[in-house]
């Protein structure tokens, strides 16, 4: 192997996804200490890895592929890892030329698990699989978990928040991309009303319109930072938090990168698509799966639907409120550390 290998990593979206590749940067930086990680994302996703340290150069690819794979063969790369692959990746790994692995997303068995309730998945973390692609390195995960890196101007002044909020809250996460995969609004009322503690909602402009009904309706208790902060400092409120209810979004997995106490919620996905939240091997922080496992129209998609097909919305609707509010109010500062 070459003593100072350049390795260009293909993840070009979207936040959970990009979160969850973080482990490969770390151990090869660390196992492999004279590499040089390039990464491939797409330019709106650049924040997810402003802060990392494990790479060397972050480079952002817009509309134009011609233009990146332009880019791209100037730096000459001994390997390419294709985390992606999707066409654009494909495309762009074989105009490099260069060696390459390409991570394999099993496709079929997703759809096996969608269409038919046929579950052949790999009783894996999708973080193990992405290992797999790198057995050529001699790289081994190192189960410290996923990383997250926060800035020192990342993080939101206690100021910026209610005096009571200033000694601890706990964060909801409001939506997600996809709805069948967030909690009716109804829902999160009557989970906001039952926590004894201050909740800060979380998500972005789109989630804004559903936080401020919530907050209306909850009261004082409740501070809507939806849309109200970058996604960096947003992270820093989970981090700063006693811990996170949240669907299964991008911030599960950046509340387990930030090593949080989680309730994950889950609607029409399953955990068995190997995307449940990822935590250090000695974490102390609490992870709770909540999911309707008898429901026989789950997975109903491999993402998610604008509303659900069978029009009862019971994967979401059959979780038990009660249990995520005892499990919150048992939170406490230091908990989890």
């Amino acid at each position: 192997m070459n003593n100072h290998p350049k390795i260009l990593i293909i993840r070009l979206s979207s936040i959970g996804d990009i979160v969850l590749t973080t482990p490969i940067l770390r151990c090869i930086k660390e196992q492999i200490p004279n590499a040089k990680i390039h990464y491939l994302v797409k330019a709106n996703n650049s924040i997810i890895l402003s802060n990392n340290p494990y790479v060397d150069k972050t480079i952002y690819f817009s509309n134009s592929l011609s233009e990146i794979i332009k880019e791209l063969k100037k730096e000459k790369y001994d390997y390419v890892f294709d985390l992606h692959n999707q066409v654009r990746s494909l495309i762009i790994r074989l105009r490099l030329n260069r060696p390459s692995k390409v991570f394999n997303p099993i496709r079929f068995r997703k759809w096996l698990l969608v269409k038919w309730k046929i579950n052949k998945m790999p009783k894996k973390h999708i973080v193990d699989r992405y290992f797999e692609v790198l057995v050529g390195l001699g790289i081994k995960n190192d189960n410290k978990g996923l990383d997250y890196f926060l800035s020192e101007e990342d993080y939101i002044s206690p100021d910026a928040l209610p005096l009571s909020f200033q000694e601890g809250y706990i964060a909801v996460v409001v939506g997600s991309k996809h709805n069948t995969k967030q909690m009716p609004t109804d829902m999160l009322i009557e989970l906001c009303e039952g926590i004894d503690k201050p909740i800060v909602l979380l998500g972005d402009k789109d989630d804004r319109k559903k936080a401020i009904t919530i907050e209306n309706t909850v009261g004082a208790k409740v501070f809507n930072a939806c849309g109200a902060y970058n996604l960096n400092q947003t992270s820093s409120l989970i981090k700063n938090s006693y811990g996170v209810i949240t669907p299964d979004t991008g911030l599960m997995h950046i509340s387990a990168a930030l090593n949080q106490n989680i309730i994950s919620v889950w609607g029409n996905t399953v955990p068995e698509f190997g995307m449940y939240p990822y935590m250090p091997k000695e974490s102390k922080a609490e992870v709770h799966i909540l999911e309707d496992k008898d429901l026989d129209c789950r997975p109903c998609h491999k993402h998610g639907h604008s509303k659900c097909p069978k029009k009862h919305f019971k994967c979401m609707r059959n979780l038990d409120v009660d249990k995520m509010i005892e499990i919150a109010n048992s939170w406490t500062a230091g908990k989890n550390i």
